[in-house]
């Protein structure tokens, strides 16, 4: 560590991107396929052994607690042979010492077979799953290279993970088609036995607002695709959904931006970073060994370096860092004034393309959505709270 000592107070995890954005689906709204223009040579965007053990052992070393989180992600991450897993087994066990090791991986589910699955149950890895609901609603935007559809493969993935009694839960993208079929789209989750269940809202700028979101000031919201959720959406989608689930699956279904939701009005800390009071504490390393400040801001401006050139802990402790993880306390007035502001401190800094109305920058994409979310749920939330700290 050549004498640096981490001075971290608080977890930080670093997630990895073993294919870099290499895929084998091409799916409409993917934020991650265009970073492979920031690499030559794509077919080669793999990560090697020898990155990867010096990462398990300073990622390893520089953690302050017992527990430490390996957390794979994509691009496709079974496109690394099942050998490169049992590979990195055998690097944290080596450089374990004290510390307990997890493991969880995301992946689109179609690569699957009995041989992953095995591998996933006998050592205990969380598989997180890409699905957007029913077969209409998932294949409209969700296809492979050849543009054909995808679903009826990844609920194969779910026949072969509960074979084998493998932990799985469902990440489903929320966007501009599915979310007008809220119902629809839960009742189909609890069909197919989700317990856990992340939705990952679609807010894209179109290329040409990218480098100009949050400037101008006409108080109107930027371009964005076609398949971003739009934020009428995605307050009446989070609205129907919370009704649905406050029915029966209190405690029975894990909803993660409820549970995120409720975390705030008790004062602890959220399990989604887009929720917490203080983010960047979720980085990226890129299949070259790259560290990006966050999964959504892998750009240039972004790279902290590379670990083959830097120690990991001070890329993560760096002053750049530190800049970054201020993004989320800069806040708009009419923010910092909104009786809801302590349940998103306001949200994801990806998301704040918008203007208020007196012009000032900053204010996020999905702002009315959350708003009335968050006035709907407020009853129940609050109750909740009391008898959590009661």
């Amino acid at each position: 560590m050549n004498g640096f000592t981490a001075p971290f107070t608080h977890p930080v995890y670093v997630m990895l991107k073993p294919a870099g954005a290499r895929c084998n689906l091409a799916c409409r709204y993917c934020y991650y396929l265009g970073k492979s223009r920031f690499y030559e040579d794509v077919q080669r965007h793999v990560m090697r052994d020898e990155l990867l053990e010096v990462f398990t052992r300073e990622y390893i070393q520089m953690q302050i607690q017992r527990e430490v989180l390996f957390t794979w992600h994509g691009g496709e991450t079974l496109l690394r042979p099942l050998s490169f897993y049992q590979n990195a087994l055998r690097l944290q066990h080596k450089y374990a010492g004290y510390h307990v090791v997890d493991n969880c991986i995301q992946t689109n589910g179609t690569l699957l077979t009995d041989e992953w699955c095995r591998f996933f149950h006998d050592n205990g890895w969380l598989v997180g799953l890409s699905i957007d609901g029913p077969q209409p609603l998932h294949d409209a935007y969700r296809k492979d290279k050849r543009g054909g559809t995808t679903h009826h493969q990844v609920m194969r993935a779910i026949e072969l993970l509960d074979k084998y009694g493998v932990m799985w839960n469902a990440m489903a993208v929320v966007n501009r088609l599915n979310a007008d079929y809220p119902v629809d789209f839960y009742r189909f989750f609890k069909g197919i036995g989700c317990r856990y269940l992340q939705f990952t809202p679609i807010v894209e700028p179109l290329l040409s607002e990218r480098g100009n979101a949050g400037k101008g000031g006409n108080g109107r919201g930027p371009a964005v695709t076609p398949e971003s959720v739009t934020p009428a959406q995605w307050g009446s989608f989070l609205c129907q959904v919370f009704d649905e689930w406050q029915k029966e699956d209190v405690g029975a279904v894990y909803v993660q931006l409820f549970e995120s939701t409720l975390a705030n009005w008790v004062g602890v800390e959220p399990p989604v970073c887009s929720m917490a009071r203080h983010c960047g504490h979720v980085l990226v390393m890129e299949f070259n060994g790259d560290v990006y400040s966050c999964d959504h801001f892998v750009f240039p401006e972004h790279r902290l370096g590379n670990i083959l050139e830097q120690p990991l802990a001070e890329l993560v402790g760096s002053a750049q860092q530190r800049i970054f993880q201020t993004l989320k306390t800069r806040l708009p007035g009419v923010c910092r004034q909104c009786p809801f502001e302590f349940l998103c401190h306001g949200e994801c800094p990806k998301n704040r393309l918008c203007h208020t109305a007196e012009g000032e920058a900053g204010l996020n994409y999905l702002c009315e959505g959350y708003r009335r979310f968050f006035e709907h749920s407020a009853d129940f939330m609050r109750r909740m709270a009391e008898q959590v700290v009661g």
